[in-house]
């Protein structure tokens, strides 16, 4: 293998390292976002149920 042909295949390799990197930093930031949600939406289910707790408790069923 020659310098050249060296030289590309490793700029290359960065390049393509450097694009993994980036994407895998957005996967995280979108998946600490979607985290979070979730978090503040089972906050507001026990809100919910700790104002009105009989809510959801009793079903009536009729055969």
């Amino acid at each position: 293998m020659d310098i050249p042909e060296l030289s590309m295949a490793l700029s290359l390799s960065k390049v393509q390292t450097d694009f993994g990197t980036a994407m895998l930093k957005n996967s995280l930031d979108t998946l600490s976002d979607v985290g979070g949600a979730v978090a503040e939406m089972i906050d507001t289910s026990a809100m919910e149920l700790s104002v009105n707790p009989d809510v959801g408790a009793n079903i009536d069923l009729r055969v």
